[in-house]
């Protein structure tokens, strides 16, 4: 089964314009995605789908595929769509191109779901919130699951939530933190596998009211009645919203990729 990764790439952003070409120790943010997902075992072929020629560019510098796309998409989905149209792959993995922590096991653990179930048509990953900060930040999505980990809903606000409770409680109290985080409470991680077939329908559908107001893709799939698996993995992504953010994976990187020490030549 041929399995693609497109990794849709935007220069705009409203909170960190040119955010894929972010020098990290030397390399474009995009790069680092891009030989993330390289090391997937399941993954045949990687590409970047994107509508800036800088980004187009940066990635043929580092000897990526990359395609050139309509500037005129109104989601990520809705790039990795007219890439896959014109590929014969049967599953498309869309990686977000803010994840530069994202490796290739960590995303075969999201596809082994849809070589295993005929009938899955979306899949993602999640993993457990262990600091609060995750809970309450928006730009942080949140996932609550059923018994057989479907997605019962995504969402920017803290879900689940306790009813008896306030946030300024919640925030006072670090017993109360650490009960509440100790409860099965996950964030989501920006990665989704589509069967080809579903993707091509997705992205033709109507953009959903809960999409429209979260600002989450995924929601389209739940309103129209589709069900989307979410695996749970030990897995602590770094996702790359803003400046400070970069700072925050530029630290994490530097501790597994030292800078190689000077040469210092004797004469």
């Amino acid at each position: 089964m041929k399995i693609s990764a497109i990794i849709p790439s935007r220069y705009g952003s409203t909170r960190f314009e040119g955010k894929p070409l972010a020098d990290i120790l030397g390399k474009p943010m995009i790069q680092w995605v891009y030989e993330g997902v390289r090391q997937s075992k399941l993954i045949g072929e990687v590409i970047v789908a994107t509508d800036d020629q800088r980004i187009l560019e940066a990635v043929q510098r580092f000897g990526g595929k990359v395609v050139m796309t309509s500037p005129d998409h109104p989601t990520g989905t809705d790039r990795v769509a007219e890439v896959a149209r014109n590929l014969r792959s049967e599953i498309i993995v869309n990686v977000q191109g803010d994840e530069p922590l994202i490796k290739g096991p960590i995303i075969d653990k999201a596809i082994r779901p849809l070589l295993r179930d005929e009938t899955l048509q979306m899949s993602s990953l999640m993993t457990r919130i262990k600091d609060i900060k995750d809970w309450l930040n928006p730009n942080q999505g949140k996932v609550v699951v059923d018994g057989k980990s479907y997605a019962l809903y995504f969402s920017r606000s803290p879900i689940p939530f306790p009813r008896d409770l306030t946030i300024e409680q919640i925030l006072s109290n670090p017993d109360m933190k650490g009960r509440l985080l100790s409860k099965k409470i996950f964030k989501t991680i920006g990665l989704y596998v589509y069967r080809r077939s579903f993707l091509l329908r997705l992205a033709k559908m109507k953009s959903t009211p809960l999409e429209k107001l979260e600002k989450l893709e995924q929601l389209r799939a739940l309103e129209n009645g589709y069900k989307i698996k979410v695996i749970a993995v030990d897995y602590e992504p770094i996702g790359v919203d803003t400046p400070k953010d970069l700072q925050k994976v530029t630290v994490h990187l530097s501790k597994s990729h030292p800078k190689p020490p000077s040469i210092i030549q004797i004469t």
